[in-house]
């Protein structure tokens, strides 16, 4: 029973064209090339940071060994490079064309290569003037492959033809037609890859149509040929394993198969997904694995290659195979096998890391391990344990012994394993081992560094050049690290044995002429990481320091790291640092991070808090929004944005990889923008970053907040909000900092949040989810509860509108009990502010304590069992003030109290829930008043009053100090009695005309006011005698700061005298509104006649209503 191989996905390499692919000696990378000009190192086929070596424009072929890399190139030379720094280490040779293959001999000593035109050279690599050039082919040289003795070399041609050559003697031994001719590579149907068996080169494999061919040593007779119905195109190349027993083929189709040489048998067969051109093979050195690419770029591995063939090679094979083969493969027994050897040990020791009961027992008898390849056959491997060895003596080892072995001889360390800590890296940089890379590309501009034979300089472009002009500086100090501002630009070398290091400011915004300063570091500690702020430079070094310098050069301050530093970032004042914490484990960083405000207010916002990271990744970019919001990036794409509102806490905004086509694909951020919400990055194909030359492109991603159930409505509403909200703190943030910020920025944005939550609202109830509904309404502003409360009512939720209803009375409370606790200066202010917005308080807002409101209300409760509280508010616009003015129903009485403006009161009026149903009223007829009652809310606003007068209801009973809802929220918390109905209609048809403007002056009259005010009264002309220019909100801050000044003592007895004139009409007050209640126990007519009277008075014009509040009580 064969074991199939397994394939693995394969990622992208390198551009389309030729692609080659091989091992390294041990195996524990993967090297490719392609016609993008680059070599690629990758440490396996999940390596998504491969390293790259330049060696041209474009690579037809290349070869590796003893650390050294080979390369045929565009530029028709053989060229050696190390490997893995990658130094150009000279040119071997020149061909007129392009070489197209190279390859070392088994002991990597010579180069052979083969090119375009005709010839085929051989040279040493230690001494490469050593050449012989092999003439014969009359046609380009498609492949060439050396013996493994070093004796002959094997060549094939487009003229059809493949030559084996004597190398010592320059000839050709023999001349085999056996493909079809063409005129160049690119029109050849395969590029026909020899391959010798390895170690004794008895065999060569030469991959002819659908077939490959053997032809034996010195003889050159075709010993036999292997073929497969499964393969239905020209195969491309071959490749032996490294024992010699095995070969595998790929064609030009993209089908990959796999034999047995001894028994003939087709071991694998493997489809390439999109049935590209397989254009090189190549075997790991020790397991049974197989590399590939094909003619797209890409790069694949096949897996446990071969399994099955393990059984096969124990296996009896007939005897007359036997005897014509048996004499290919003399010597083979004493050689390595990786199939039979160090394959199997691998496994085993693989199993053993996983097997929990593969433990050596008491006894001292250790276990036999075993790879089971079939259900008849299993190889053992013997153990290699000290404690096997018998003793002398027949005595047995001691049990305890035994056991205290256990742990260190048979079951090794299994638990979690250190990771390598990540480097300090430059964010917007691209790795520093590249000869051409971007320093720093940011918002700014882009600093690119050229490192090669012909120049070493650094090239400065601005986005905007009217900033600066472009500059191109010589590189004389090794700069390898960069930053850019508006303000400089920072360079910084590390340091030699000769020089120490250094950090370079070029302040090409300084007014002065000495624009450039230089500062070097101490001995022996080298730049790690720079950034620029404003008016700020800093650097963290490898002594665990963060040094600071004006941006003119003068050093400030200095502070230790708690840790190696990673990445530093700076914008404004702010300073973020990530470092490591310490170590960590199974493929995840210990991070730490730490941000600084460094300006005139220096404080430490994170105090070097773990930095949230994905599984198994390291940090890829650090820095702020363009708003100044800290953010950052992982390996895995994940981009979080600092949280203010939510206790400075790490938000994932977006997740990158969701956007890339390809697995090896990634997206290189260079900037993040919170207004719009843009995410600017570069797409990298099968990289992490982008080449140099040409110029990348820019992509815009937008955010996305990973909620549950995106894709349904509610989890986009949720999603949007949530994402509204965190994107627009950076506006608080600016504002507090003294910024200038767009205040149309936040409105627009609270805006679409509390439309989101009125959609999200509304779809609850249609969900009847109601208590969601009370948990959204929680969130919403007055003006937009009331909205839900009218939606609630209309979709005859009553139980919820009045539960939205007592919610909205205990935001009102807890809004007036905030204003009252807070101190006497802190409410001037508030004072002011709202003064300044438009609207003013009324006296008695600012001198009455709630501790009497709250008592007023107990005692009006005790009277008045069925009347509710309301919450008064006086009206803010003129737009309320004038539908109030106009208002055709208000009474002409004068007024008897006025109202308390933010604080919960008891009405006189007689009001009742507007959702309890009465005994006299049926349900449909509620439902239906109270429909037409909320049809005076703030959306519908535009109406005309007398579209509100078909209401039952028409008190207006406003719940916070919010401007545009004011005139639609008539009927929101109150409503009559339905026996009053009578005695409303005819109020409505005769309405009383307003009452005589010197009784509204007295009742303005009796107003009082605040401590400030009456100081600020007696103090104004003082004020505009020193400075006559003010305005008047200049004049009440000028007041603000003057009576602060005051002591205690003089503020307490302005107050107290403001309040002095104030108890008398209190108590006068409170005893008609128990005249009032008690009126409501006498006959029906009376108490429908007083409550219609209440219920029906407005204030009187447009001044008063700019002072009072919505109710007024009866003046006797």
């Amino acid at each position: 029973m064969n074991m199939p191989a397994e394939k693995k996905p394969m990622r992208y390499a390198h551009l389309e064209g030729q692609t080659d692919v091989c091992f390294n000696e041990t195996g524990s990378c993967l090297v490719t090339c392609g016609s993008d000009g680059d070599i690629r190192i990758w440490e396996n086929i999940d390596d998504d940071d491969p390293k790259s070596i330049n060696v041209g424009e474009k690579a037809y072929s290349f070869a590796l060994m003893n650390g050294k890399v080979v390369t045929a190139s565009s530029n028709n030379a053989i060229q050696m490079h190390t490997f893995p720094n990658g130094d150009p280490d000279g040119i071997l040779t020149r061909f007129t064309t392009n070489a197209n293959h190279v390859v070392f001999n088994s002991n990597g000593t010579k180069i052979a290569a083969g090119s375009g035109d005709f010839l085929v050279k051989v040279m040493q690599v230690e001494d490469s003037s050593e050449q012989k050039t092999l003439r014969g082919h009359s046609a380009p040289v498609l492949s060439v492959a050396f013996d493994p003795k070093d004796e002959y070399l094997a060549s094939a041609g487009c003229d059809g033809t493949v030559r084996i050559w004597n190398i010592e003697e320059q000839v050709c031994e023999v001349n085999l037609s056996l493909l079809p001719k063409c005129s160049d590579v690119i029109s050849a149907k395969s590029i026909c890859r020899l391959s010798w068996q390895p170690k004794n080169g008895k065999l060569l494999a030469v991959p002819v149509d659908k077939t490959i061919q053997f032809y034996e040593r010195d003889a050159w007779m075709k010993s036999f040929t292997l073929s497969d119905d499964f393969i239905t195109q020209p195969l491309n190349v071959v490749t032996w394993s490294p024992c010699g027993k095995f070969i595998v083929g790929g064609s030009i189709d993209g089908r990959i198969v796999a034999w047995n040489v001894l028994s003939k048998v087709c071991l694998e067969r493997v489809q390439h997904d999109k049935g590209f051109t397989i254009c090189c093979l190549a075997w790991h050195p020790k397991l049974a694995q197989v590399a590939y690419t094909d003619n797209e770029g890409n790069l694949g591995v096949l897996e446990n290659v071969c399994q099955g063939s393990v059984v096969s090679a124990g296996t009896k094979v007939s005897s007359a195979a036997k005897k014509d083969y048996d004499e290919l493969f003399d010597g083979d027994d004493d050689d390595e096998d990786f199939l039979n050897g160090d394959m199997i040990d691998h496994e085993a020791s693989v199993v053993n890391e996983d097997d929990d009961d593969n433990v050596t027992p008491i006894s001292g008898h250790a276990k036999k391990r075993a790879i089971f390849d079939d259900d008849d056959n299993l190889l053992d491997v013997p153990s290699l344990k000290a404690n096997d060895i018998e003793k002398p003596d027949g005595e047995e080892d001691d049990l305890s012994t035994k056991a205290q072995a256990i742990p260190y001889t048979s079951k090794p360390y299994s638990g979690p394993m250190p990771t390598p800590p990540q480097k300090a890296f430059q964010a917007g940089s691209t790795p520093s081992h590249l000869s051409h890379r971007f320093m720093m590309w940011n918002s700014v501009g882009v600093i690119r560094c050229y490192n090669d034979e012909q120049d070493n300089a650094i090239d400065i472009e601005f986005h905007d050049t009217s900033i600066h002009h472009a500059m191109h500086l010589t590189n004389t100090l090794n700069h390898a690290i960069a930053d850019l501002s508006q303000e400089a630009v920072l360079l910084a070398c590390e340091g030699t044995e000769e020089l120490a290091s250094k950090l370079q400011c070029l302040h090409f915004s300084s007014w002065d002429n000495n624009k450039e300063w230089m500062v070097d570091m101490p001995k022996g500690e080298d730049i790690q990481a720079v950034c620029l702020g404003q008016g700020w430079v800093a650097c963290a070094t490898n002594a665990f320091l963060v040094r600071i310098f004006t941006v003119g050069g003068a050093q400030k301050e200095i502070f230790s790291l708690l840790g190696p530093v990673v990445c530093m970032a700076g914008h404004g004042e702010q300073l973020l640092i990530v470092y490591h914490r310490g170590t960590g484990f199974d493929g995840d960083q210990c991070l730490g991070v730490q941000l600084l405000e460094i300006g005139k207010r220096k404080r430490q916002v994170l105090h070097g808090d773990p930095l949230p990271m994905s599984r198994k990744c390291f940090l890829s970019w650090l820095g702020f929004s363009a708003e100044g919001s800290p953010c950052y990036v992982d390996s895995e794409g994940v981009v979080r944005l600092l949280n203010r509102s939510l206790g400075y806490t790490w938000t994932p905004v977006c997740l990158t990889r969701e956007h890339c086509k390809g697995k090896s694909d990634h997206y290189w951020v260079v900037g993040v923008h919170e207004n719009p919400q843009q995410l600017r990055c570069i797409p990298c194909k099968g990289s992490r970053f982008p080449p140099t030359l040409p110029r990348p492109a820019m992509a815009i991603l937008p955010f996305k907040l990973p909620y549950c159930q995106i894709t349904t409505e509610k989890g986009q509403m949720e999603e949007q909000y949530w994402r509204s909200h965190i994107f627009t703190n950076h506006v608080d943030y600016l504002a507090k900092n003294g910024y200038e910020c767009d205040e149309n920025v936040k409105t627009e944005a609270e805006k679409e949040q509390q439309e989101l939550l009125m959609k999200m609202f509304a779809l609850s109830c249609k969900l009847e989810r109601e208590f969601r509904c009370m948990e959204l309404a929680e969130l919403m502003t007055q003006n937009v509860m009331n909205l839900a409360i009218k939606y609630a009512s209309r979709s005859k939720r009553l139980i919820l509108a009045q539960r939205l209803s007592e919610m909205a009375l205990e935001k009102a409370a807890e809004l007036a009990s905030a204003e009252q606790q807070e101190d006497e200066g802190e409410e001037e202010e508030d004072f002011r502010s709202r003064l300044n917005a438009g609207y003013s308080r009324t006296a008695t807002e600012w001198g009455r304590p709630s501790v009497k409101t709250a008592a007023h209300e107990q005692d009006v409760e005790m009277n008045c069992d069925d009347e509710e509280s309301e919450v008064v508010q006086q009206p803010e616009t003129p737009n309320l003030n004038k539908k109030t003015a106009t208002n055709p129903f208000s009474r002409s009485s004068t007024p008897a109290e006025q109202p308390i403006s933010g604080t919960i009161v008891s009405s006189n009026q007689g009001r009742v829930n507007p959702f309890k149903v009465s005994a006299s009223q049926k349900s449909p007829a509620l439902a239906g008043s109270s429909s037409r009652i909320l049809d005076n809310m703030s959306k519908l606003a535009k109406k005309t009053p007398p579209a509100a007068s078909k209401s039952d209801s028409l008190v207006i009973k406003p719940l916070v100090p919010r401007a545009k809802p004011k005139q639609g929220q008539t009927a929101l918390f109150s409503n009559i009695q339905p026996k009053c109905t009578a005695k409303k209609t005819q109020e409505k048809e005769n309405p009383t005309p307003p009452p005589p403007t010197p009784v509204v002056e007295k009742t303005e009259s009796k107003k009082s006011k605040t401590g400030f005010q009456l100081w600020l009264e007696e103090n104004r002309q003082s004020i505009l005698s020193e400075t006559s220019e003010l305005d008047e909100s200049e004049i009440i801050k000028e007041g603000m700061s003057r009576f602060r000044a005051l002591t205690n003592e003089e503020r307490m007895m302005w107050t107290e005298k403001a309040k002095g004139d104030d108890s008398a009409d209190q108590k006068k007050r409170k005893r008609e509104q128990q005249e009032n209640c008690d009126s409501q126990e006498s006959p029906e007519g009376d108490t429908q006649d007083h409550s219609s009277t209440v219920k029906k008075r407005k204030p009187f014009d447009q001044s008063t209503t700019n002072k009072l509040s919505a109710f007024a009580f009866k003046k006797d």
